[in-house]
């Protein structure tokens, strides 16, 4: 039996499991909640975050919220892939849709060292899990052997065994990416000039911080220039 056959069964195995289908549930109505809000801000065309117009990521939304018709239109797929993913039938087709916009966001939120890196991320790992849920629909596009399809999963009962070890997992990498976003970056710059100088106060070089803030949200420098002038203060006071 070859290694994907033997997953196969194992995917077999998961969708007959009723708590499985429940986080699946959980997964659909969680990321549509996630974007209906967004887009529907869009849609009317009004400013998405009351971020700094100087911050790195409010920059990027000012000139995103310039770009008219465009902006609505990233509302408008955001709203129907939200709505997608709340009809079962639909669910894929929403998955789909979801994905790039996620993943987008996701790695615009770590270039500018954004603080919702934790959320953006763990959104793109249920969208994946969602993906991988209707696998034996995504099968017939992927460049994999086929295998016949096997009805036995409409006849058998749903399993109600409580998958602990996948619900530990799930705990787990939660817990590993808070952790990891938590000491990824030696600086950031905050969702205000209050939280970017509150940071300071426990930092290692409390002026060179300051001065990063005062880049950041007074005079409006790029990111990575600030963060060069970060590094050459820190050097200076070593």
């Amino acid at each position: 039996m070859t290694i994907l056959s033997k997953l196969e069964q194992q995917y077999e195995e998961a969708k007959r499991n009723k708590w499985l289908r429940y986080f699946a549930i959980f997964c659909r109505i969680t990321l549509a909640l996630g974007f209906i809000p967004s887009g529907i801000v869009k849609i009317m065309g009004e400013r998405f975050t009351d971020l700094s117009a100087n911050h790195p990521l409010g920059q990027y939304f000012d000139a995103l919220h310039l770009t008219g018709y465009y902006y609505t239109f990233i509302g408008v797929v955001q709203v129907i892939a939200a709505l997608l993913l709340l009809i079962p039938r639909t669910a894929l087709l929403g998955a789909l849709i979801y994905f790039p916009i996620i993943l987008n966001i996701c790695i615009l939120a770590y270039a500018v060292r954004f603080e919702g890196t934790r959320i953006t991320t763990l959104m793109v790992l249920a969208n994946l899990y969602l993906l991988a849920w209707n696998y034996d629909r995504l099968k017939y596009i992927l460049p994999f052997k086929q295998f016949k399809d096997n009805s036995t999963t409409k006849k058998i009962a749903l399993s109600n065994k409580f998958p602990f070890v996948f619900f530990g997992c799930v705990l787990a990498t939660v817990a590993s990416v808070i952790l990891i976003n938590h000491f990824l970056y030696n600086i950031r710059p905050g969702n205000s000039v209050l939280e970017c100088t509150n940071s300071c106060i426990n930092s290692e070089y409390p002026n060179a911080c300051g001065d990063f803030c005062d880049c950041i949200y007074n005079q409006g420098k790029p990111l990575d220039t600030c963060l060069s002038e970060y590094e050459k203060a820190k050097e200076q006071h070593q």
